[in-house]
């Protein structure tokens, strides 16, 4: 069996073909053996149908090698976070592929504070998985199982202080969520009905089995925006199968998306509590004329969640996210969290009077254009040399890949980690400058 794709955060892979129980077992026993903390690891999964069968298996590797067992069954990524809190854990494992087609799971580490591990923590994982560590103990001091009854009341208790709970149950909201047979409607049904909101969820079973491509993108949420005029709700919430991103859809039946989620919440939260602010470098220039506009600092990580969190905690930041509809709000947890997405909004629909609509045209209009091209790894920094030649007038930034800013656009080229391809990302007022910057790279490959 080929082996599956494996980062600093996790692993992700097909089942059957790269990732099977006993593989898992191994990962996660290695990422156990590196835990200093005592006490027990919870463990989740996000609605997946091979999700029970590698927790069992997850479950019973770890309790082979000592470590008691807190099972929270399905739950939400960030749930997940808020749990490993709550319980005192020692870590946190999540089994989830995230917006990956069915045949795929994966597993997703947290550390002792309920966020996704760092690079340093993640190479070690590595390289014990890699060593075969496995720490086996006798028969008496194998660990205990226990299941968490409630997984809910403390992730929901934590978003609903973020907002003005009797402001929005005053308006009584005509929301649909589509949970697209996810993790995402555990929590959704409790959070609309604490909201008083009148609901819809589609796909509330959480089967994972999924009815089209779980990705939440406009091209594989069509049938949804059409279906969104018939609804007549204030706005339509669709989550990512572990609902830890969150992209709207707004009362007219249009696609606001993944970058205006962020972006929206961000001038919500930067009206109460200024601050700093941090984002990761692909996501939309949006983010930094909010903060120009309240006089906030905003800094850039790298791609990536642990990426975006360790540097919110370094600059003390109030908010923060990825441009793919991943709002971090630290009073809840340093994870990405759907959930705060659509509190959030309700609140600022609510307090403002304002649609949804109208929450998204206020924000500045930018263009994002992104293209994937062929390049093999060795070839990178010829093309890196190659664009800076091209674009001498631009500020360039090689934190995460090749980033070249302009006053009115940006453009950012990123490798991929598993892939011999890189990733272009260009933004501006002008679509067509946007797609014309994507294939400049193009042609000097």
């Amino acid at each position: 069996m080929s082996e599956p794709i494996i980062s600093v955060s996790g692993l992700r892979g097909i089942i059957g073909e790269n990732l099977d129980s006993q593989l898992a077992i191994r990962y996660t026993v290695a990422f156990a053996a590196q835990l200093s903390e005592p006490g027990p690891i919870v463990i989740t999964r996000d609605g997946r149908t091979t999700g029970w069968m590698l927790a069992q298996a997850i479950s019973s590797g770890l309790m082979g090698i000592g470590r008691d067992v807190l099972y929270g069954d399905v739950a939400a990524t960030p749930t997940t976070g808020v749990l490993v809190r709550e319980t005192q854990a020692a870590a946190g494992i999540q089994i989830s592929a995230s917006h990956n087609p069915p045949q795929y799971n994966g597993i997703k580490l947290f550390n002792s504070s309920g966020r996704v591990i760092d690079a340093d923590a993640g190479t070690a994982v590595i390289e014990a998985y890699r060593n075969g560590l496995n720490p086996i103990v006798p028969h008496d001091q194998i660990g205990s199982y226990q299941a968490i009854s409630d997984t809910t009341s403390a992730h929901l208790a934590a978003v609903l202080k973020t907002v003005d709970v009797d402001r929005i149950r005053q308006r009584q909201f005509k929301v649909v969520l589509d949970s697209h047979h996810g993790a995402g409607s555990v929590l959704g049904r409790r959070l609309l009905t604490e909201l008083n909101c009148e609901f819809t969820i589609l796909g509330d079973e959480p089967d994972g089995r999924f009815e089209r491509s779980p990705e939440p993108t406009e091209e594989n949420l069509k049938q949804t925006t059409e279906q969104a005029v018939k609804w007549q709700s204030d706005v339509v919430f669709c989550q990512d199968p572990d609902a830890d991103r969150l992209a709207i859809i707004d009362q007219n039946g249009r696609y606001i998306g993944e970058e205006y989620t962020l972006a929206i919440l961000l001038k919500h939260a930067l009206q109460n509590r200024p601050g700093p602010v941090v984002i990761n470098c692909s996501s939309s220039r949006m983010s930094a004329d909010i903060c120009q506009e309240f006089d906030c600092p905003i800094f850039y990580s790298a791609v990536g969640e642990a990426n975006v969190t360790g540097l919110m905690i370094a600059e003390n930041a109030v908010y923060g996210g990825e441009g793919n509809g991943g709002p971090i709000d630290p009073r809840v947890g340093y994870v990405r969290d759907s959930f705060v997405g659509m509190a959030q909004v309700l609140d600022a629909m609510a307090k403002e009077n304002l649609t949804v609509s109208q929450l998204a045209d206020r924000l500045p209009r930018y263009e994002i254009f992104k293209s994937k091209i062929d390049l093999p790894r060795e070839r990178i920094p010829a093309l890196f040399a190659a664009l800076k030649q091209r674009y001498p007038q631009a500020s360039v930034n090689q934190q995460d890949g090749l980033r070249l800013d302009w006053p009115d656009r940006w453009l950012l080229v990123r490798p991929s980690n598993t892939e011999p391809i890189v990733r272009a990302f260009a933004e501006s007022k002008d679509l067509a400058l946007s797609q014309k910057m994507c294939q400049d790279v193009a042609e000097l490959v």
